[in-house]
């Protein structure tokens, strides 16, 4: 029941006590290192729902990914306009898959589960990012999240294969008019 008032704070951030704590947090969040390992999740309904558990083998990491489009410098030759290349360039990652592929390559050990936003200012965005140990005999007794013990699941994150990656995939298409969006959208155009 908790979870639901946690969840009912966090949907309305500027309407709740949520956005007043998160001013406070982020002044500290700013000073902290980019990747950085936390005791519990900040949003402990939002962490469950993707299939945290207060057990051993379960890690949330903080990150930190910077905010806006692709900053790119313009050509020093010349180019007719048209042809610069320097402004509204999209990364084809969300901010959220950067962030989960961060925090991979920083923990190369365990395995990304899943991730969600945390909080931004002008300048960044923090994601927490739920990990996981394969190798830990807890995590392989688990029912519910032993498959990630499986070699087949390794590097997932680096794959497309979590949940942000997918989204980016465009798999979260179905039915008419996403007939080229399987395997993926890079490889179904062709």
């Amino acid at each position: 029941m908790a979870y639901k008032y946690i969840a009912e704070e966090w949907s309305k951030p500027e309407e709740s006590f949520v956005d007043e704590l998160m001013r406070q947090r982020l002044v500290q969040w700013r000073k902290q290192p980019t990747v950085l390992r936390i005791e519990h999740p900040t949003r402990l309904d939002k962490a469950r729902k993707l299939g945290y558990k207060a057990k051993q083998g379960f890690i949330i990491a903080r990150t930190k990914v910077r905010r806006g489009g692709l900053r790119k410098i313009r050509p020093k030759a010349g180019r007719r306009p048209k042809r610069m290349g320097v402004a509204k360039f999209k990364p084809a990652k969300s901010l959220r898959l950067i962030a989960e592929e961060r925090t991979a390559k920083k923990f190369p050990n365990l395995e990304v589960l899943n991730s969600y936003w945390v909080g931004e200012d002008g300048r960044q965005k923090w994601f927490e990012v739920i990990l996981l140990d394969p190798n830990s005999p807890v995590i392989k007794a688990d029912k519910d999240v032993n498959w990630i013990s499986q070699k087949q699941h390794t590097n997932r994150v680096f794959r497309s294969m979590t949940s942000a990656g997918k989204n980016i995939r465009g798999l979260r298409h179905k039915g008419r008019g996403a007939e080229k969006m399987r395997p993926s959208k890079r490889r179904g155009a062709k």
